[in-house]
């Protein structure tokens, strides 16, 4: 980071997608470099800000902008569902516009503006080769050499699917961080648990690799579609249940859509002693 914006301190933005909250910083004018030891220090809940992730909005020459993520513990995600919604709702406000094209390194995302609030991203197309989530090894990924027989997606991050009787009754906090660095995951694994509601609506918990257990995520209720899909549980479009409130995710021909309610919460400073000591 530049000794100028250590001096002016960082400017940033408090968002939520159902409570999947962010702390996003447009770098598209001055660049921000952040190490992991300063993202891990604003995810603090005590002694930082806290988040479940942290994102950045990059320039980018052939897109409305660039986006880079981070994990709570510093690590850096190719993607977060919730979060490229509430920063496409704060550019769509900026522009006027109603629909852009967002890189990140899952690739380029189109989101929209689809109406009564609520904005609409396109995950892209799930990837299901065992490589491409990426899996440790070649296996079915339908249905995995793990207790509890969990499914594989792959959303530009990997995903670890338990159809379970009941969501509610799973230790996730437990259950989670024992699976999260499962070895069959070389870069760990994001961790759902869910039952079926109905044909087109499921109730899902989650856990988030680097971060832990979160109030809802956009590319694990992605994933949690289609691997219910997938399985036969439900239809292509279906709502999921979150602990922070509900998704409508439709896996059509282009992608998986996923659409819901964003919030920019506050705006911020971090001081210069703040990013100093960091």
């Amino acid at each position: 980071m530049s000794d100028r914006v250590y001096a002016n301190g960082l400017h940033f933005m408090k968002m939520h997608g159902l409570g999947n909250d962010f702390v996003v910083i447009d770098g598209r004018q001055d660049g921000v470099s952040l190490p992991a030891g300063l993202v891990a220090a604003i995810a603090d809940r005590h002694r930082g800000v806290g988040f479940d992730q942290l994102a950045v909005i990059e320039a980018a020459q052939d897109a409305d902008a660039h986006l880079l993520f981070y994990n709570a513990d510093g690590s850096v995600s190719a993607t977060c569902g919730n979060a490229t919604r509430c920063i496409a709702r704060y550019l769509m406000a900026e522009t006027g516009r109603t629909d852009l094209t967002l890189e990140t390194e899952r690739g380029r995302l189109v989101a929209r503006d689809a109406g009564n609030g609520l904005t609409s991203v396109n995950m892209g197309a799930p990837l299901l080769d065992w490589q491409q989530v990426p899996l440790a090894k070649d296996v079915d990924l339908d249905r995995l050499p793990i207790d509890g027989a969990p499914v594989a997606t792959g959303m530009g991050n990997p995903h670890c699917t338990f159809f379970v009787e009941d969501a509610e009754a799973v230790d996730l906090a437990r259950f989670g961080a024992a699976h999260e660095h499962h070895p069959l995951f070389p870069e760990r694994t994001n961790v759902q648990v869910a039952h079926v509601l109905g044909s087109d609506r499921l109730r899902m918990r989650v856990w988030e690799r680097g971060t832990g257990i979160t109030l809802a995520s956009g590319s694990s209720s992605c994933a949690v579609a289609v691997a219910a899909a997938r399985r036969g549980l439900t239809g292509r479009k279906v709502t999921i249940v979150l602990d922070g409130g509900e998704l409508d995710i439709d896996w059509a021909a282009d992608g998986v859509w996923m659409t819901g309610p964003t919030a920019h919460v506050f705006d911020g400073v971090f001081t210069p002693d703040f990013l100093r000591s960091s």
